[in-house]
């Protein structure tokens, strides 16, 4: 039996036939689940990070997010689930670029979908992690405070977590001792025991940064006293260079010009100071020496043109 050959569901071309409406964009909650999939199980962390941006710009008040049509299934979502998937995508997408080596955009990245003071304490906390862990802690120092200062969140059960986050991941290692002291004095919320606590921080951390300093002095005085040791050992090693020379060229003249340049090289060596009282006796004993030498000299001169 010959079969009937197939209806294509396609509309055909100049037939009147009105088109179908395009598919509906997927919730964004079941984004949420296509991008934690792409993220965790199939490693693809470029596919997660799209479908992050997909979900966040259908969010109800998110970047280009359009209207929802009457019978939206994600228009009926309540509030509460809309805000707990918003920050979810945005700790996928964290993740995402973080695993791309994409770190540095990750602040930005999220500041697109929130103002400062409306950032979730999960996602916060998860941006400071990242930044201190990569040793750039003070990209999120203007962010974090102006987080803290907000009358509004300092109602939340999180701001305690957050605020510590900012004292021992972001004040303290960038060296910030006394802003770091002056915040926790002025936190109200604590505690006494948390309190000292928090002291206990800030004063190991200017102990530190003290003993820091003062090895960089004592580094700095070491190598100094070493370039001072080496160019005089130099200066030494140069002296018995050239004192060795002079006393082999002084091997090699006759007696008594040696003992004419062993008196010179000696007064140079010595660096006597000819206007000094005290040297007179020597230069008058040195004259009568040069004297003596200068006659035996001559006369011994004067018998061998007589033998001649």
């Amino acid at each position: 039996m010959k079969s009937e050959p197939s209806v294509s569901a396609a509309p055909l071309k100049g037939s009147g036939e009105p088109r179908r409406a395009a598919a509906a964009p997927a919730p964004p909650r079941l984004l949420l689940e296509e991008a934690s999939d792409l993220l965790v199980v199939h490693l693809d962390f470029g596919a997660a990070l799209e479908a992050c941006e997909r979900a966040l710009r259908g969010l109800p008040g998110g970047p280009g997010a359009p209207r929802s049509p009457p019978g939206d299934p994600s228009a009926a979502e309540p509030a509460g689930a809309s805000i707990e998937v918003k920050c979810s995508l945005c700790v996928v997408g964290i993740q995402a670029l973080a695993e791309m080596d994409r770190w540095r955009e990750v602040l930005s990245w999220i500041l697109q979908y929130y103002q400062v003071p409306d950032l979730p304490p999960k996602v916060l906390e998860l941006c400071i992690l990242l930044y201190s862990k990569m040793q750039e802690p003070e990209v999120m120092l203007d962010v974090v405070s102006a987080w803290l200062q907000d009358s509004d969140n300092q109602g939340l059960p999180e701001y305690r977590a957050v605020a510590e986050l900012h004292l021992r991941r972001v004040l303290l290692p960038l060296g910030r001792v006394s802003e770091a002291e002056e915040f926790v004095m002025g936190f109200r919320a604590l505690g006494e025991e948390q309190l000292q606590k928090f002291l206990q921080a800030v004063h190991t951390t200017r102990q530190q940064l003290k003993e820091k300093h003062s090895g960089v002095l004592e580094t700095q005085k070491l190598s100094q006293e070493g370039s001072f040791s080496h160019k005089l050992l130099s200066l030494l090693t140069l002296l018995r260079q050239l004192w060795d020379s002079a006393v082999s060229r002084l091997l090699s003249l006759p007696l008594k010009k040696s003992l004419l340049a062993a008196l010179i090289l000696c007064l140079l060596v010595v660096r006597f100071d000819p206007a000094s009282p005290s040297s007179l006796p020597f230069l008058y004993q040195l004259a009568q020496l040069y004297r003596r030498i200068r006659k035996a000299t001559l006369a011994h001169l004067h018998l061998l043109s007589l033998h001649d």
